[in-house]
């Protein structure tokens, strides 16, 4: 693998085209004088000494800078990391400098004298100029960091309208809609009673779902609740043939999540495999520590009615990236699919 030098932004090498030029020349014109512009050698060969002395200046200060930025990475530390840069860069303009001025006294044709003023005024515009191209490259670099934020913002916002969306799809779904209906019909002519429970338990899911369908956070708690409900309006339409179970730990108050999660992830789960009450879709959802694991068994269908489920999970994984800086970690093998969240400690208060 090649091995690549620290760049502090992405304009380095571009800055650095721009600004030896002026550098080889303006230094060369200061040290040797006229004869810098009147002898032919003496232009041709001090200017690519200057500018390669100036690029491995250059270069190096790139490197230090990274690595005080790497020391610095508060936002409260900026003025004090710029402070502390430039200090390194002025002793490295001193040392280049005098480098280049003995470097200098060694070539006859130059002509050349070392001089206490000379390098005095030579220390003194050179450290205006690194200084100025020292701000330059802090600005390249903070408008990098606001670009890709801009980005993530635009991606995160994409990613919230989509789960909004999806949302709304899940809330107005025809088929688990009727199907709900049509259950919650079956049982109004056989049992009273479980029918109450039921439309109890469809108004709960309903209920969840507008209140959350734009907050960005809910406790464990309330998406366990949330399930639960959920799991009893599938369970009256798939029987036997979903399972699910969960095991929660009792500081489960003090984590969050985006919500309706869990939905998405069982939505998942039951659309693209097959269940049957021989053959149930098994699925356990427990906490551990900071963590929900989401197991379920792989029965995947012959052909899958809704292949953009999958998106959800695709969405979900996004939503995590984008706003907790967090990954999903996504297992699978020919038997089990194994997810798991990472939890939150949140302190805004949701709507629940």
């Amino acid at each position: 693998m090649a091995w690549k030098l620290p760049r502090y932004s992405g304009k380095d090498y571009v800055l650095l085209a721009w600004s030896v030029g002026p550098f080889a020349i303006s230094i060369n014109a200061l040290m040797l004088g006229t004869l810098y512009f009147t002898d032919y050698r003496v232009f041709l060969t001090a200017t690519p000494l200057a500018a390669i002395d100036f690029s491995i200046g250059f270069t190096l200060c790139c490197v230090i800078g990274v690595w005080l930025r790497n020391q610095y990475k508060q936002e409260t530390g900026i003025s004090s990391r710029m402070l502390v840069m430039i200090g390194f860069f002025m002793i490295m303009t001193v040392v280049f400098l005098l480098g280049l001025f003995r470097i200098y006294e060694q070539i006859p044709i130059y002509q050349y004298r070392f001089d206490v003023n000379e390098f005095v005024w030579a220390c003194i515009s050179t450290g205006i100029f690194v200084i100025f191209i020292t701000f330059i490259q802090e600005g390249i670099y903070r408008y990098e960091i606001w670009k890709v934020k801009m980005q993530e913002h635009e991606q995160l916002s994409n990613a919230s309208r989509q789960n909004r969306l999806q949302t709304v799809r899940n809330q107005v779904n025809p088929h688990f809609l009727f199907n709900s209906l049509n259950a919650l019909s079956s049982l109004i002519d056989d049992n009273e009673e479980q029918a109450e429970a039921f439309l109890d338990e469809m108004s709960k899911v309903y209920r969840y779902m507008l209140r959350n369908e734009e907050g960005e956070m809910v406790t464990i708690e309330a998406e366990l609740r949330f399930i639960q409900s959920y799991y009893y309006l599938l369970k009256t339409r798939y029987g036997h043939g979903l399972q699910i179970t969960v095991d929660a730990r009792r500081d489960k108050e003090t984590w969050w999540l985006p919500p309706l999660t869990l939905q998405t992830i069982v939505d998942n789960a039951f659309t693209q495999n097959s269940l049957s009450p021989q053959q149930p879709l098994c699925i356990a959802i427990t906490t551990s520590n900071n963590t929900l694991t989401i197991r379920h068994n792989v029965q995947p269908k012959l052909r899958s009615e809704e292949l953009e489920t999958e998106s959800g999970i695709d969405n979900l994984v996004t939503r995590y990236r984008l706003l907790h800086q967090a990954s999903i970690d996504i297992q699978e093998n020919d038997q089990e699919r194994t997810i798991v969240l990472p939890l939150f400690a949140y302190k805004k208060e949701v709507a629940l």
